[in-house]
């Protein structure tokens, strides 16, 4: 199963991820968010940097929608991501090679046209292959 290391190690594979510095992880293409670490909210109190839990991009609530319906052990969402392309990730749950997946499309759906095509150039031969 995966975790914050694999999350960090799959990101930095991608072409011109930048790393932000936080408690946690966070990863932007083009200044663009793709993904990190779940920053938990629980009412009257400070927020927690979940490491063990990444948010995805997904692209279109569509997407949301076919992730949390058909994998709801590995996917969830909270109150205060209704309305955008983002989903929970249990990193216990999932796959190195699934994880590698989910990266990699996020990264597809966030980076700019012009910088896609770099993706292939930059393929990282360690990354798992998805099985």
């Amino acid at each position: 199963m995966a975790d914050a290391d694999d999350v960090r190690r799959l990101a930095l594979a991608l072409p011109h991820v930048v790393e932000i510095d936080s408690e946690g992880f966070d990863f932007r293409v083009a200044d663009k968010g793709f993904v990190w670490s779940y920053p938990e909210r629980r009412p009257g109190r400070p927020r927690v940097i979940r490491t063990d839990i990444a948010v995805l991009y997904v692209g279109d609530e569509a997407e949301k929608q076919a992730l949390l319906l058909g994998e709801p052990e590995l996917f969830f969402t909270t109150p205060a991501y209704d309305g955008l392309p983002l989903v929970m990730v249990r990193l216990a749950e999932v796959s190195v090679a699934r994880l590698h997946e989910l990266v990699t499309d996020a990264w597809r759906m966030r980076a700019p046209d012009a910088l896609r095509a770099d993706l292939d150039d930059h393929a990282d031969p360690s990354s798992p292959t998805p099985a």
